[in-house]
């Protein structure tokens, strides 16, 4: 099925969804007011204790491996004073995903989604970093929203998802391949109507798109790579929705490996093997992190 035919169904789709999640309006507020040039750390705290649900896993975040603090915050303010401006709206996008999707009711674990979005998001911050890409938040936060999609799918057409997921299980079939041949469209086009209808910045709708095919991007071939990767290594450990998709790769005959060797060359001389055990450090931190902001409205 062509790439017009499988937007056609997920526009249809979404637009047909009367009850579709939408991003907490003081999140969005947040976000505007990180924006004004004079903004003080005092006005985003008082904003933000507006949403208890989101104060509350902005708390547990901070406190987790991911921030890694010295010693436990227990104020709002201290904890956005650690964050600094740049990384308020990290962790503002973030708990506003995790709000927009609250209710575990899908054909997928939601804490499985969250576990591999968040370790995707953690490995793209690293593999940017090493790469010298210049905005590591941005690589963080494309690589947690990539699989909105999977998330519509799951709650929306749990059914039909659930069929798909049964049909690949223990084949060497990708989950996105299955999705465009039993559904007519897939996760990434979902995830770019929905990303379009929350006004996600193009760059982001990018990357939701084509995280499979970055050779195809344009606006950001090398943040598509990064994710890409980043998906993939975290679909061949344990960050792989509890092991439903078949995965296999080698990293060195990836498009998006070649795509970021010609951003980066030294890349070629860089120790593969080395570089995923340092990866592989990231998974831990990840599910503690998961692990807490799930409990963070007990």
């Amino acid at each position: 099925m062509d790439k017009n035919s499988m937007m056609d169904k997920a526009r249809q789709l979404v637009e047909n969804m009367d009850d579709l999640p939408t991003i907490p309006v003081v999140a969005t507020q947040v976000l505007q007011l990180i924006e004004q040039p004079d903004v003080r750390i005092e006005d985003v705290a008082d904003l933000m204790l507006t949403d208890q649900v989101m104060t509350a896993r902005v708390m547990k975040m901070i406190n987790s491996p991911v921030y890694k603090p010295e010693h436990e915050i227990t104020s709002l303010k201290r904890a956005l004073v650690y964050l600094g401006l740049r990384h308020i709206r990290e962790v503002a996008l973030t708990t506003s995903f995790i709000n927009a999707f609250d209710e575990d009711k899908g054909a997928m674990e939601l804490s499985a989604f969250w576990e591999h979005s968040f370790g995707v998001g953690m490995v793209s911050r690293i593999m940017a970093k090493k790469i010298g890409y210049q905005d590591l938040e941005k690589a963080y936060i494309a690589g947690i929203i990539h699989d909105l999609g999977e998330v519509f799918l799951s709650n929306f057409m749990r059914e039909e998802f659930q069929a798909v997921l049964d049909s690949i299980k223990g084949k060497p079939i990708k989950l996105v391949d299955a999705e465009a041949q039993q559904l007519g469209t897939t996760h990434c086009e979902i995830g770019l109507c929905m990303a379009h209808k929350w006004n996600f910045p193009e760059a982001y709708c990018e990357v939701i798109a084509q995280h499979h095919t970055p050779s195809d991007a344009t606006i950001d071939p090398i943040l598509c790579a990064i994710v890409n990767l980043s998906d993939l290594f975290c679909s061949v450990r344990e960050l792989n929705y509890g092991g439903r998709e078949w995965v296999s790769f080698n990293l060195v005959e990836e498009e998006a490996w070649q795509i970021l060797k010609n951003e980066s060359p030294k890349l070629a001389e860089m120790d593969v093997e080395r570089f995923c055990y340092d990866l592989d450090d990231a998974i831990p931190d990840v599910k503690e992190l998961v692990s807490s902001i799930f409990t963070a409205k007990e």
